[in-house]
């Protein structure tokens, strides 16, 4: 009876050990480890890819945002600001762009309060930027599946050049540069779409002069 009482403790004691051990290896060494590579190699992208206005952070290129006026009394949110580049619309919280509330509308194309809000969008865009309707491009009136996608196409950012920059008293040709230089081009030269990412234009767009 002591004996099998010896062998059981024995084996306890070992199991308690591997479980320290493991502890150690995979809860404290191994993300220190990681943690040190990815600060070392990519501390823009461990660290949340923020943008900075001079020390404080002011956005992450990661997620999309609104750029609205601010809201009058009794609205939730404003009009959109003529001075940015605007992002495409979104199904993420009431007022779109909630972090804490990533979705789509889950509507599909034959829904017809869709189909109306498109159309409404498109009239609200063209009149927006000055331009017809039928140029407004798909991503200008619908939302993403995350619905906090910083990307919009180089057809939408190069349409509202012109507004941008009569807004600012920008030269037009300096506004366009800006957003050919910000398009990106398809991953490994085969995937996606060319894009640009709106948030890191407006951020530069703040410093153009």
């Amino acid at each position: 009876m002591a004996g099998s009482l010896t062998r059981l403790l024995r084996h306890h004691l070992a199991a308690l050990r591997m479980l320290l051990v493991f502890t150690v290896i995979t809860g404290i060494v191994y993300p220190l480890v990681v943690t040190g590579i990815a600060q070392a190699v990519f501390p823009h992208q461990a660290n949340g890819s923020l943008l900075k206005d001079g020390r404080r952070p002011v956005a992450s290129s990661l997620i999309g945002q609104n750029f609205n006026l601010p809201p009058r009394k009794g609205q939730t949110t404003g009009a959109p600001d003529p001075r940015w580049f605007q992002p495409r619309p979104s199904a993420a919280g009431p007022t779109g762009y909630d972090p804490t509330n990533s979705g789509a509308s889950n509507l599909g194309p034959n829904n017809a309060g869709l189909v109306k809000a498109v159309k409404d969008r498109r009239a609200a865009v063209a009149a927006f930027d000055g331009v017809p309707p039928s140029s407004v491009p798909a991503d200008a009136v619908t939302a993403s599946g995350s619905g906090l996608d910083p990307d919009i196409s180089p057809t939408y950012a190069y349409e509202q050049v012109n507004r941008v920059a009569k807004a600012r008293g920008l030269d037009p040709v300096a506004v366009r540069k800006l957003v050919a230089e910000h398009v990106q081009g398809r991953n490994l030269g085969f995937l996606g779409q060319e894009r640009v990412n709106v948030v890191v234009l407006n951020h530069d767009l703040a410093a153009l002069k």
